[in-house]
């Protein structure tokens, strides 16, 4: 028991080497850390939190400011030589960091006088009262090594996630008719779980494929990624409800909690409500008043309505145009029992959603409206009723407007993986947020990966993927996209994301153009390539390579009358301007001007200093980057290839155009660090 502080200090010495020995990497992060030290993440996370009270991206931080002190102290470097060889990305988010833990810049601290004084003191300071220190740190050992000794002995539990899979309940009953009723009483434990957030909750449709599985509970854990499952089985006999169910924790394989119901289908809610509790009370999950309230809540009063609503939802959930069809039908039935049934009306909002979807003519735009409407108006607390009115503000293409009511959503619903995905893709594609749509998209694969076939899975992870490089994850994206291409190498866009990833990595651009061009040989009808290598050679001011693409790119957008890449056009104008078709580079310049006009994304400063420059309106355009340096979480791209482009070039005699790239770099790494910090904090990465 004594010796227990020792391992744990060789614990933190060991970490500390490791970290001092990959010191410059700035990549070399918590992932990094636990596969040298073959340990989980979960595992290192929890362990130095025990042992040192910070995050481990927190630990990791603090040993490369202890480091930088010495180099300050005792090398000749400057700040800036200092900042990169103690592996941070960014000088202004170091000074930031080392203001933060040491209480002043390191541009403030003499050399050697602030720490030999400090020495010197604390020399003194031992001298004067060694016998007291050595009686005083024997106590302190003594006490500590209790202290982590019972920690060991009572906190077993609390250090597994609590991460949770409900899976199909069986129906017990020789009548199949009554399978809806069982699946109800499963979607319904579900759905209760789900509203904990202490929790983590796999989505419906990955336990699906384990209805009819002979795989056991610790293989079934291991795919989903998680420590507890609950198994159910029931019948509906009359108005009797008959259930078993059981919690299993995975690394035992073994019931933690048992229970057998027979009530009156009358007391289905109680039921339910009760599951629920009982298995968050079982693996000690923290259940606020407010989520207790909303798992409390009812549904309807009328057993009829709700008798249909569980019908609806077999069809529903098949996902095909006529099963909503039939779902909608079901739905109004519930609704025809109780007219102020919320979660049939946001049912029949989303059902009329998607099958609106799938049609290039709106029809149901109106249904979608009025359904969301009453639902909100019968539970404006109902998660799925804030579902319904963000789908028809996505329906009419007004996303910021689905914004609040998604994240006001996802309080009430922490792991509905649906709205993660909802906002991954809105912060992807209709209001840019690399960092956002990195954080959705992890969370998204947490809760939902497993549901998957393998094409799907490839454009999960291209997906994914996409979302890493866009941040400045180089080797993250690599992996991903890796992954992706493994599950489908036939995966249509992979290669293409693939040869910037590897941009990214080598900074070899004719490596770039030759992996796109191959690609495009596969399908010369690809626009997205043909506009990308004839960017590629743009940017090499290789500008008649660059228009026999161009040309080929702007013939085929006129032709299929296609609205793409206007944000290219000043380019595409450029490159027709040198060879000589001004009359079509007018109008293209024409094109992108009114491009500017209309953006009203983060990017909308960064693209009219490139109307400026071209205009030649230089202070104009430093006045818009300096704009722009303000702004965060835009994507990787900028970095790699703003100062290089064409542009750009009789803009860099200008005073201060380099400070002001320098500034929109430093931005943007130290929201990279920053980010990563956070996810590593929320387990994410």
């Amino acid at each position: 028991m004594s010796n227990a502080p020792n391992i744990e200090r060789d614990f933190i010495d060991q970490l500390e080497s490791i970290i001092l020995e990959n010191l410059s990497n700035e990549q070399f992060g918590v992932s990094e850390l636990a596969e040298i030290m073959n340990m989980s993440r979960s595992n290192l996370l929890r362990k130095i939190k025990k042992n040192t009270q910070l995050s481990a991206s927190q630990f990791i931080r603090q040993v490369r400011l202890k480091k930088s002190m010495q180099m300050l102290q005792q090398t000749s470097l400057n700040i800036s030589e200092i900042s990169f060889q103690v592996g941070f990305g960014s000088t202004s988010y170091f000074i930031k960091c080392f203001r933060e833990y040491y209480g002043h810049p390191p541009g403030e601290l003499g050399k050697g006088t602030l720490v030999e004084e400090k020495a010197s003191v604390k020399t003194h300071y031992l001298k004067r009262y060694q016998g007291q220190i050595i009686v005083a740190g024997f106590l302190t050992v003594f006490v500590l090594s209790l202290f982590i000794f019972n920690k060991k002995l009572t906190s077993t539990e609390i250090e597994i996630e609590k991460s949770i899979a409900v899976l199909p309940f069986k129906n017990e009953s020789s009548d199949s008719s009554n399978l809806y009723f069982v699946n109800g009483l499963m979607e319904s434990t579900l759905n209760n779980l789900q509203k904990i957030e202490d929790l983590r909750v796999i989505s419906r449709t990955s336990v699906e494929k384990y209805r009819h599985t002979n795989k056991s509970i610790p293989e079934i854990a291991e795919e989903l990624d998680v420590n507890y499952l609950v198994e159910g089985s029931g019948q509906r006999v009359g108005d009797q409800v008959l259930l078993n169910i059981q919690l299993i924790e995975a690394s035992t394989d073994k019931p933690i909690w048992v229970k057998q119901y027979n009530q009156k289908v009358v007391d289905v809610f109680d039921l339910q409500n009760e599951v629920a509790k009982k298995i968050a009370d079982a693996i000690k999950a923290k259940v606020t008043a407010a989520e207790m309230e909303q798992i409390e809540q009812k549904p309807t009063e009328n057993l009829e309505a709700y008798d249909y609503y569980l019908q609806a939802l077999v069809p529903y959930n098949m996902g095909t145009k006529e099963g909503l069809v039939e779902a909608i039908s079901l739905f109004e039935k519930a609704i025809a029992e109780d007219p102020q049934f919320a979660l049939a009306y946001a049912y029949i909002a989303f059902s009329y959603y998607y099958i609106d979807f799938l049609q290039k003519q709106k029809q149901y735009t109106e249904l979608i409206n009025n359904n969301a409407d009453k639902a909100l108006l019968y539970n404006a607390k109902s998660a799925e009723s804030l579902i319904a009115k963000a789908l028809y503000y996505m329906h009419i293409k007004e996303y910021r407007l689905a914004l609040p009511h998604l994240e006001k959503a996802l309080e009430y619903n922490p792991n509905s993986s649906s709205v993660v995905n909802m906002l991954s893709s809105l912060y992807a594609n209709s209001i840019p947020n690399t960092a956002k749509y990195l954080t959705y998209a992890l969370k998204g694969i947490q809760l939902d990966i497993a549901a998957n076939d393998s094409i799907t899975k490839s454009y999960i992870y291209l997906h994914l993927s996409n979302a890493f490089i866009q941040n400045g994850f180089t080797e993250e994206a690599k992996e991903y996209i890796g992954k992706s291409l493994n599950y489908n190498p036939d995966n249509y866009f992979a290669p293409y994301l693939k040869a910037y990833i590897l941009y990214a990595r080598d900074r070899d651009i004719e490596q770039t153009k030759k992996a796109l061009i191959k690609e495009l040989q596969k399908d010369s009808t690809r626009l997205d390539i043909l506009q990308e290598v004839g960017k590629l050679h743009y940017y090499q001011e290789d500008y008649e390579n660059a228009f026999l693409y161009y040309e080929k790119f702007v013939e085929a957008r006129i032709k299929f009358g296609l609205d793409m890449y206007s944000h290219e056009d000043i380019r595409i104008a450029l490159v027709y301007e040198k060879m000589g078709f001004d009359e079509k580079a007018a109008e293209l310049f024409a094109s992108y001007a009114e491009y500017c006009e209309k953006d009203e994304s983060i990017y909308k400063s960064a693209s009219m200093a490139v109307l400026y420059a071209h205009e030649g309106k230089f202070d104009e355009a430093i006045a818009q980057l300096k704009v722009f340096a303000t702004k965060r979480n835009y994507q990787y791209w900028i970095i790699l290839f703003m100062e290089s482009d064409p542009v750009f070039k009789p803009l860099k005699n200008h005073p201060e155009f380099k400070e002001v790239i320098q500034k929109i770099e430093d931005q943007f790494w130290d929201g990279h660090d920053q980010l990563k910090e956070s996810l590593e904090e929320k387990g994410l990465i």
